[in-house]
């Protein structure tokens, strides 16, 4: 076999329209090329894009995935974030409000401000052993609930190919049109269309997935069943924040449903103590701007090779808490459904069910954390 490179990312540099319909007629040119790779590339100009034109509107459309886009967004929604994310096909850098501070919207900043103070305290005194810049980084972790997903508070690299571009403007598009007009939709429709109209000079009418019947996958068109087995489907409620940390896992899909009555999480080290209910009057008072702590029904379908691979990264003291413990919980539910049904996957499962994954066989931590074996998924924080 030989390879050789005929385009690359180049920094600084903006690819044209004329360009990638140029390079995506290319590319459909090997798919019936009678001759040379040399011998397309040096073809007249004029029968390649003829060529894309005809790929256009065929609704063969892959081959305008080759020619991909690098942008930055600032001033981002997270909501926004977690919609393309669902899409599966990017590569993305987020701001993290794990490791960062943010800078929420006035009304949520005082909010915020006090609440990283007051976990800063507490952690201090729950957990005297950890450093201070550590102890900082999960109380930021924990006031970040409180900030809206509609906040325009984060920076995001976004590298997407120029047919998943065109149909996220179409998608936006649609959603603004069609999407009813409930009090979360009513704030996310102008989400949506600041994006569409944001890279709208990317925008092909005609490549749009209108064909293949698709819009966004985040919002759940149906109820799920749970199933267990070589496959699974499983239903629990987590935070907006938990949710965005699971999308990591590509391979696994994710999607929601908004429930009628607002319910926020409470971070396990305030739970049963005097700040329980402050912590819910102040997260309360910002339902209305749907906070990253509010609790969504979420359905998780996927392999069970793909969600061994969510716990290698999920089941340690490194994890944000609230995934690791929910993941641990779908695992002793995932080994409950196929003791009896199913030997094969059960014992495959068992393996992985002695806590963190540090104990996994064969698993070897390169940076051992705060807590280890025996406290991570224990822990408070």
């Amino acid at each position: 076999m030989k390879s050789r490179v005929i385009a690359s990312t180049k920094p600084n540099y903006k690819v044209s329209l004329e360009e990638v319909m140029e390079f995506s007629g290319h590319e459909a040119g090997i798919c019936y090329m009678p001759d040379t790779i040399d011998t397309l590339l040096n073809e007249p100009i004029e029968k390649t894009v003829k060529r894309a034109n005809g790929t256009l509107k065929s609704g063969h459309h892959s081959v305008f995935g080759h020619a991909s886009y690098n942008f930055v967004f600032e001033e981002m929604p997270k909501i926004l974030a977690m919609i393309l994310n669902n899409e599966k096909v990017y590569n993305t850098s987020e701001k993290s409000a794990r490791y960062t501070k943010m800078n929420p919207s006035e009304e949520d900043k005082e909010l915020y401000e006090k609440w990283i103070k007051i976990y800063n305290d507490k952690i201090h005194n729950v957990y005297p052993n950890i450093d201070e810049k550590s102890t900082m980084k999960l109380a930021q972790e924990n006031a970040r609930y409180l900030i809206s997903v509609f906040t325009p508070a984060s920076t995001m690299g976004y590298s997407v190919d120029f047919r998943q571009l065109n149909y996220l403007i179409h998608w936006s598009e649609q959603f603004v049109k069609k999407a009813e007009e409930n009090e979360f939709n009513k704030l996310l429709k102008p989400v949506l269309k600041n994006f569409a109209e944001e890279v709208s000079e990317f925008k092909i009418d005609e490549l749009n997935s209108d064909v293949k019947n698709r819009e966004f996958s985040f919002f759940a068109q149906r109820e799920r069943k749970e199933e267990w087995g070589e496959n699974y489907s499983v239903n629990y409620y987590a935070t907006f924040a938990q949710l965005a940390q699971a999308q990591r896992h590509r391979t696994i899909y994710y999607e929601i449903t908004l429930p009628e009555e607002k319910k926020f999480f409470i971070p396990y080290i305030i739970r049963g103590t005097e700040l329980e209910n402050e912590w819910l009057k102040d997260i309360n008072s910002l339902a209305n701007k749907f906070p990253q702590g509010m609790m969504i029904k979420v359905n998780e379908r996927g392999t069970v090779e793909k969600f061994i691979e969510k716990c290698q990264e999920r089941l340690c003291g490194c994890a944000q808490l609230e995934i690791a413990l929910q993941t641990s919980e779908i695992l002793e539910k995932y080994l409950k459904n196929t003791k009896n049904t199913n030997e094969e996957v059960y014992n495959y499962l068992l393996k992985y069910s002695k806590g963190a994954r540090c104990t996994f066989p064969g698993f070897k931590c390169t940076r051992p954390c705060t807590w280890g074996a025996k406290e991570a998924l224990t822990r408070k924080i």
